[in-house]
């Protein structure tokens, strides 16, 4: 049990945060049984005659009412004597009360404390285990702890709000927000994953058809857009939009073909050229890009399923609100299913950053990922998800289904609101404008970063391009893509970084040897500069890509050196004559860094005078400020980028840019927290970018709160000592503004 403070924090304020008593005591209880890991933990609540009713439980059964008489039993104890009972053999202790309704003998030992409040016992707070050894004092001590805690919240919680069935609710992932009540509809298509490879009998026929059914599924996609409807929002056409572009990808059909023509047969030539571009996704570091591994299995699994003839969900004779389950529900499920029965989705697999789960948040259907494999479910089966909370729950009892019903009501009245802001500015209270711009690094993100507001492209990851290639590309491919790039943000600017790989971004045609710390390795302008003919050859593509425009910034990774910023002035400066000589017309592009590297912080001043503007890479900076690898799960929940050094190098870096007159902007997952943007605008910075998802709840944000605020904060903010108290008192002004009220009903699970 790691860090019992940062625990202790985040049960608390997830407790206080969750929208009902139900999910409340679901919260805890599930919380303390996952840190502590316990095989049971229950809730126990006082009621007028003291005895102790069991509200929820993590591991014991109680299908009825459970009660305990007062001073029964080692609950009992507990309560009377106001102090922890620890004991390795609870059945062998004299208070033992057996309660067989609950399953409890198979559980051992037994540790509870009690839950006191103004000197008054309210409940008491129950671990168990199979195993007969006593917990360990650090336990005891952190449920004693986060008892003293809860107390006050527990003490707001009727008797009543018990949860009927623990077993019969499971945890996932947030993928959409909101509350979808129905019954159970199973998503069971084939898997292209569990095709075998084949002889191909006839090469050029099965080239053909692969060609036939590349058409047939656009044509499918087609109806499907039109299924769901002429007023969906425009994110979901991005989606649509975005698999069309998939499907449109040379690189995509010439490989199926290719491996058609060494004799796999069309399914299997299609699973391998899939599972190349799904194993490339989910090697990168970006959660957002590993995430796109999804959409990629999802359009094979899509594809697969048309060549087998096989449709989407059945739904005919089915009435009332629909829950689509399955291991992966996809677009043409959804599609079939009318939109106004449609209550909810539950995915086995993916993640809140899916386009399964994206395309729900954009269509307001409530949504679940990631609750693993539920094998007892079958069509017709009641459910509730939540996607609030992430979590479903089987068989709800009319008490448990009437209260979430009482959620949905007020979901209805939030939504409509939110509606509303989507083509104001991104503006405070008091009057300061701020420009929020999307990151991509896809064709398919195009539409979606423009349909959400962007007001340009502040990183475009190029290495992507190359990653999902079998060679290098051309001078002209690349033009062909930064093209597409430029004209759609036309008259808005984009910064494209130049080739960052190495470290978890590895190209498959140019294999990095073993590096003992690749992080600090061979990684982004170190890269380029090394292989300089790479670097010539993209930057004269993007400058042809710019030809007529002037909405072209190149951003460099890594910098840590001025001979490494002044070696690619000179490339500039050659690409530039190189083109001229050629007869293409060519304008100078503006040029800036990434601060990433600590050791760039400093060099601000002496840089100014080469370049143009300045870009913070949040996440790598925050991970090198405090030599911590956010993915390492080790260490993860020491990472935070409000950590006090983050705020005040981050704040260094704003005040040697102003000092400089060089424009600044930021990126990475800071940009998207809303706790860090209050402290971020408080120090002046004017831009920042993010995924294209991301974008509303941020413009929420900046329109709910003034400047004036933002600065009093970070100033109180760089005064305290830990990243605890920097969030503790960035949220309290989050729940004066109503911000948090958005937050328990809109936010997705992980910013990117």
């Amino acid at each position: 049990m790691n860090n019992t403070i940062l625990q202790l924090t985040r049960i608390v304020q997830q407790v206080a945060l969750a929208d009902s008593p139900a999910t409340q005591v679901s919260l805890i209880v599930d919380s303390i049984s996952d840190v502590i890991q316990a095989d049971v933990c229950s809730l126990y609540r006082a009621n007028e005659q003291q005895d102790m009713v069991l509200l929820a439980s993590h591991g014991l059964k109680h299908k009825n009412v459970v009660t305990i008489p007062y001073a029964k039993g080692l609950v009992g104890l507990v309560a009377k004597s106001r102090h922890p009972v620890n004991v390795k053999d609870a059945a062998a202790h004299d208070h033992y009360y057996y309660l067989p309704q609950t399953q409890e003998e198979k559980f051992v030992s037994f540790c509870g404390v009690p839950l006191v409040l103004f000197g008054k016992v309210i409940g008491v707070l129950v671990v168990q285990s199979r195993v007969a050894e006593l917990f360990s004092k650090e336990s005891e001590g952190f449920l004693v702890a986060l008892a003293s805690q809860l107390a006050l919240i527990v003490s707001n919680i009727p008797v009543d709000a018990k949860i009927e069935d623990q077993n019969d609710r499971h945890r996932g992932v947030k993928g959409a927000p909101g509350i979808g009540i129905g019954k159970v509809r199973l998503c069971l298509s084939g898997e292209l994953n569990s095709v075998p490879d084949a002889q191909c009998d006839d090469i050029e026929t099965s080239v053909s058809q692969w060609l036939q059914l590349l058409d047939a599924v656009k044509l499918d996609i087609q109806s499907e857009q039109s299924a769901l409807g002429r007023e969906m929002p425009d994110s979901v056409s991005a989606i649509f939009d975005a698999y069309g572009m998939l499907l449109d990808d040379q690189e995509l059909i010439e490989k199926v073909s290719y491996e058609i023509r060494q004799g796999h047969w069309l399914p299997y030539a299609l699973k391998m050229t899939i599972q190349h571009y799904v194993e490339i996704f989910h090697a990168m570091d970006d959660p957002y890009f590993r995430a796109r591994a999804e959409d990629i299995a999802h359009l094979g699994n899509k594809l697969y399923n048309a060549w087998r003839g096989t449709k989407g969900v059945d739904v005919n004779h089915v009435d009332g609100p629909i829950i689509l389950t399955g291991v992966q529900v996809s677009v043409s499920d959804m599609a079939s299913v009318p939109v106004n029965q449609l209550a909810g989705i539950v995915c086995y697999e993916g993640s809140s950053l899916s386009h399964t789960a994206v395309l729900a948040n954009a269509m307001g259907i409530p949504a679940v990922m990631g609750t693993g494999t539920l094998k007892s479910l079958v069509n017709g089966d009641e459910l509730i998800v939540d996607g609030n909370e992430g979590q479903i729950i089987l068989y709800p009892s009319d008490m448990v289904a009437n209260e979430f019903k009482k959620l949905v009501q007020k979901e209805k009245s939030l939504k409509k609101q939110l509606s509303l802001l989507k083509d104001l500015p991104a503006q405070t209270t008091d009057g300061h404008v701020l420009e929020l711009f999307t990151n991509t690094g896809l064709l398919a993100d195009i539409t979606p970063g423009l349909k959400s507001g962007a007001e340009g492209v502040g990183l475009y990851r190029t290495e992507i391009p190359f990653m999902v290639r079998d060679s290098f590309p051309s001078e002209d491919e690349q033009v062909q893509v930064y093209e597409r790039v430029l004209q759609a943000y036309e008259h808005k600017p984009v910064y494209m970084r130049t080739l960052d790989i190495g470290g978890d971004k590895q190209l498959p045609y140019f294999p990095i040897h073993h590096e003992e710390n690749p992080a600090l390795g061979w990684r982004g302008i170190r890269f380029t500069l090394d292989n300089i003919q790479l670097l010539m050859t993209q930057v004269r593509a993007m400058i042809r890509a710019a030809s007529g425009q002037d909405n072209l910034n190149i951003l460099l990774p890594m910098v840590i050196s001025t001979g490494e910023l002044t070696t690619f002035l000179e490339l500039l400066d050659d690409a530039l004559s190189q083109l001229t000589e050629e007869g293409v017309s060519v304008s100078r592009p503006r040029v800036g860094v990434m601060v990433e590297v600590p050791a760039a912080i400093s060099q601000i001043p002496l840089w100014a005078k080469y370049i143009d503007f300045i870009s913070i890479g949040s996440n790598d900076l925050s991970q090198y400020l405090l030599a911590l690898d956010r993915n390492n799960s080790r260490v993860a929940e020491r990472y935070d980028h409000v950590h006090p050094a983050v705020l005040h190098e981050v704040n260094r870096i704003v005040r040697l840019a102003r000092e400089h007159n060089l424009p600044l902007s930021l990126c990475g997952e800071m940009a998207a927290d809303p706790v860090a943007v209050i402290l971020l605008m408080g120090m002046g910075i004017q831009r920042l970018s993010m995924s294209a998802a991301k974008l509303p709840k941020i413009k929420y944000l900046i329109r709910s709160i003034s400047l004036t605020q933002c600065k009093q904060i970070l100033q109180q903010a760089l005064c305290l000592e830990s990243s605890e108290a920097i969030r503790a008192r960035v949220n309290d002004c989050l729940e004066q503004t109503g911000f948090n009220q958005y937050m328990k009903n809109q936010q997705n699970n992980q910013e990117s």
